[in-house]
């Protein structure tokens, strides 16, 4: 720890995001980034501290403390050493992890400035990309066995990227033309430029893994050859709303958005009927959370006249939440750069039914709600209002999350990491739990 009470002195700097005007025009990442110097300063906040809250917190464990320090003192390669330690695909992380391990920083428990632990770590890797530190590490040996992934989002990496460096013959397996899962088809450009995990690709495939893509394949037919499986499938049944109207054109999900606007930046082309394009029209998102956002941001781009994003949950309060202490997920109102870009959000709305004329989407109804208290216990009780009104609108965006896939019943030697295993989370949730099982397939081929 070099600098012990830079905490005291240097106040926390984000990089903040490109001028509004600017970035609409375009998808490219909004996030900018700090000079060497003012990062090193960032990097020189972290306290060392005696308990690492931060380290507690990140679902990967990584060691925010050890690579703060090395890159507070300049030492780039050796902060990339520590960061890669525990964390395979920092480059993902780095840009769309909300930062658990901010939220657990002491500087935020203490005055809400925690040390920007998000914006070191992708600096930390870009920079070792660009110097050439990272290689690909080809295993030395082969064990003689095979494990066959099915999936190739970012659990289904994180499982091929472990047991490849054991020495394990991997073939991934995906139905889709490009591998990323929804970190490709989506996650916004704006967030994640596709060309971040093009470059990780040809990294894992010079280590020797072999990526199959466009197949389909069905959990409960596995690909015949392979001493073990690992399913990575992810969620891919979103929740649907299904009242009066959900038919009218104009109704989408939001990944009907989202993964066709990313094919189309690399390069697709739909038809008339097939676009979903927002250019012209009034944009109501249903749903507050991340994909919601996504919506947002993208809607703009799109050229959106303007967007509104409803939730049914109340809004939260802004900068803290006595209901939600700490060490729980602080429920607090989130602002994105998305909403910054112009968003009506409302809050306590439930849907009742789409409007529309000749089969076209002109309009929803939504009622006010309240949630009471429930005499059980347990969770609220939603409660209409009977107060109702009609939201114009010419496309509806369903961004309401996902379902938690079933698992089937399957051999021993099959099993299941990220979403699949557990339903919708984050990012770095599918890759601690990619290594970990990557750690029980290990363990059971050898056993």
């Amino acid at each position: 720890m070099g600098n012990p009470k830079a905490f005291l002195t240097i106040p926390r700097q984000e990089a903040g995001y490109r001028p509004i005007e600017d970035r609409i025009a375009d998808f490219g990442e909004v996030e900018q980034t700090l000079n060497e110097h003012d990062r090193m300063l960032q990097a020189s906040r972290c306290m060392d501290c005696g308990v690492a809250y931060c380290h507690w917190a990140c679902p990967l464990g990584n060691k925010q403390f050890e690579w703060n320090d090395s890159l507070y003192k300049g030492k780039w390669e050796q902060a990339f050493q520590e960061l890669s330690i525990t964390n395979d695909f920092p480059e993902f992380t780095g840009r769309i992890c909300p930062a658990l391990c901010e939220k657990s920083c002491i500087l935020n428990l203490s005055c809400g400035e925690p040390t920007t632990c998000r914006e070191n770590e992708v600096a930390i890797i870009e920079k070792a990309f660009a110097e050439g530190y990272i290689k690909p590490n080809v295993p030395t040996e082969r064990n003689g066995k095979k494990v066959a992934v099915i999936g190739a989002g970012p659990a289904g990496l994180s499982v091929a990227c472990r047991l490849n460096q054991m020495g394990y013959t991997v073939a991934v397996y995906d139905k889709n033309e490009a591998i990323g899962g929804l970190l490709r088809f989506g996650i916004p450009n704006f967030k994640l430029n596709k060309s971040i995990i093009d470059r990780r690709q040809r990294i894992l495939e010079a280590e020797g893994i072999e990526f199959k893509l466009n197949q389909e394949i069905d959990i409960t037919k596995l690909p015949e050859g392979y001493d073990a499986y690992c399913v990575c499938t992810g969620t891919p049944t979103a929740r649907d709303l299904n009242i009066p109207g959900r038919e009218l054109k104009g109704v989408y999900l939001a990944l009907e958005m989202l993964s066709q606007q990313n094919r189309v930046l690399a390069g697709q082309s739909f038809s008339k009927d097939e676009l979903v394009n927002a250019k012209g029209k009034r944009v109501l998102v249903i749903g507050g959370g991340d994909t919601g956002s996504d919506c947002i941001g993208t809607s703009h781009r799109q050229g959106a006249i303007s967007v509104t994003q409803i939730e049914i949950m109340p809004k939260p309060p802004v900068g803290e939440n006595p209901a939600t202490p700490w060490p729980n997920w602080p429920v607090i109102l989130k602002t994105t750069s998305s909403h910054k870009e112009g968003c009506d959000r409302r809050w306590l709305l439930n849907t009742n039914k789409f409007i529309g004329k000749n089969g076209k989407l002109t309009g929803a109804e939504v009622e006010e709600v309240e949630w009471l208290p429930n005499p059980d216990g347990g969770r609220p009780i939603m409660h209409p209002t009977g107060k109702k009104e009609i939201i114009e609108c010419e496309m509806v965006l369903l961004a309401m999350g996902f379902l938690k896939p079933e698992q089937p019943k399957c051999a021993e030697n099959v099993f299941f990491a990220g979403d699949a295993a557990s339903g919708a989370s984050l990012v770095v949730r599918a890759l601690a739990s990619g290594r970990k099982v990557a750690k029980e397939i290990d363990a059971f081929l050898k056993k």
